[in-house]
């Protein structure tokens, strides 16, 4: 009797357990369809990977990356697949995945490109392009160059570079895609405040020589220097030019870095260190919490004491915004005109043993005081909401047609 009654009970029990398990595979089962089925009861494959992102683990496993590499050499149409470029392509796509527009993987071809670049000659259209809100961005057009004479502003949205989106693009796509032989044109669509100014800008492509400083005398004994660019040449121009200026005694100074888009990190602080006699000029942080700094001593303070002022924009960046920064923060200088573009990372550009190369963010730039640059820029002292006022009756089409509105104001604060 008493055998039959737990029989009894567990017979009851491994119903109740049938009948709850049972329903709760059906419940998920009914749970999963109508997660992954669309309104008409077929399967959304969009759907089905919410569904499988939702519940993916974090861990990573590398046996997936070698089984999409032979399915590729198993199923793909075209055959053999080139694995040269495969292997180039997933790395290119592992530094993408940073999610960092200046972290950049470069094929051995693009390498070469790049180092080019940075020699301060280069074929192309004469602009630093960049990353600005995901769109790629004109951070400045260099002086008399291509870009400058087509009409290209600091500030420009390229929407398309001859009719491809570039929203498709990566920014390293997009500058390879800009650049071309001397002497062909490249077709861009361009928008400075969205789809209703979208404009097609043609540019004749041309080898460009970069020449960095640019200096001359104005009124009342100030001098006014101009400094387009910092690459390989920069402090060798600028010291002979601090030389030849010195003979005139200058009462004032005018810097001006308004579309300055940077470059070489030391030629910024040499700059600096004109009008800064001692400390430090920037610092940079690591993700470790260890700390760089780039001190004063490295220049020779040949401008310390000369009243200055030093014009900007938001095209003035990276290594422009460095002095920018260091001068207003020892405030030897007065800072004049827009918040520049705020590119305040440092890369580190290694050439691996096959000719590649990888730029890879490692630091950020702090100023003298501790005020992040990158993202957030340098705000003037006194601000210019316009910088140049085109003359009534012109066509614009000159440096003569515009009123620079920045230098005039320069020139009055040093005058008086």
């Amino acid at each position: 009797m008493f055998q039959h009654k737990t029989t009894k009970v567990i017979f009851f029990l491994g119903v109740a357990v049938s009948i709850f398990v049972g329903g709760m595979f059906f419940g998920m089962a009914r749970g999963v369809a109508q997660t992954v089925l669309n309104e008409g009861g077929e399967v959304d494959i969009a759907k089905v990977i919410e569904l499988y992102s939702k519940t993916r683990s974090s861990e990573v496993s590398f046996d997936q990356y070698w089984e999409v590499w032979d399915k590729i050499h198993t199923n793909f149409i075209t055959q053999p697949v080139d694995d040269v470029e495969l292997f180039y392509g997933s790395i290119e796509g592992l530094v993408n995945g940073l999610g960092d527009p200046y972290s950049i993987y470069f094929s051995p071809k693009k390498a070469t490109e790049f180092a080019t670049d940075l020699s301060g000659k280069f074929g192309g259209i004469g602009a630093e392009i960049g990353l600005r809100d995901k769109e790629v961005t004109v951070i400045a057009p260099l002086k008399d160059s291509p870009a400058e004479k087509a009409g290209l502003k600091s500030g420009d949205k390229i929407l398309t570079i001859d009719g491809v989106d570039t929203h498709t693009l990566s920014l390293e796509e997009a500058i390879s895609n800009i650049r071309g032989d001397q002497g062909t044109e490249v077709l861009l669509g361009v928008t400075s405040n969205g789809f209703e100014t979208l404009r097609e800008v043609k540019v004749v492509r041309e080898v460009i020589n970069v020449s960095s400083i640019d200096w001359t005398m104005k009124e009342k004994n100030i001098v006014y220097i101009r400094i387009s660019y910092f690459n390989e040449n920069t402090w060798n121009e600028f010291d002979t030019a601090v030389k030849e200026i010195l003979l005139k005694a200058p009462a004032g100074i005018i810097l001006d870095m308004r579309n300055n888009p940077g470059g070489y990190l030391d030629a910024s602080v040499k700059v600096a260190a004109e009008w800064v006699k001692r400390g430090t000029i920037v610092s940079e942080r690591f993700n470790d919490g260890k700390e760089d700094t780039y001190d004063a001593n490295l220049g020779k303070h040949r401008f310390t004491g000369i009243p200055t002022v030093v014009l900007i924009d938001e095209g003035t960046a990276s290594g422009s915004e460095i002095v920018a920064g260091a001068l207003q923060d020892y405030g030897v200088a007065t800072i004049l005109g827009q918040t520049t573009f705020g590119k305040g990372s440092v890369q580190e550009f290694e050439i691996l043993p096959d000719g590649s190369a990888l730029k890879l963010t490692i630091a950020e730039w702090f100023t003298p005081q501790g005020r992040q640059i990158n993202e957030i820029g340098i705000e003037p002292d006194q601000k210019i909401e316009k910088m140049f006022t085109q003359i009534e009756g012109t066509d614009g089409t000159r440096e003569e047609d515009f009123i620079d509105n920045g230098l005039n104001k320069a020139l009055e604060i040093l005058e008086n």
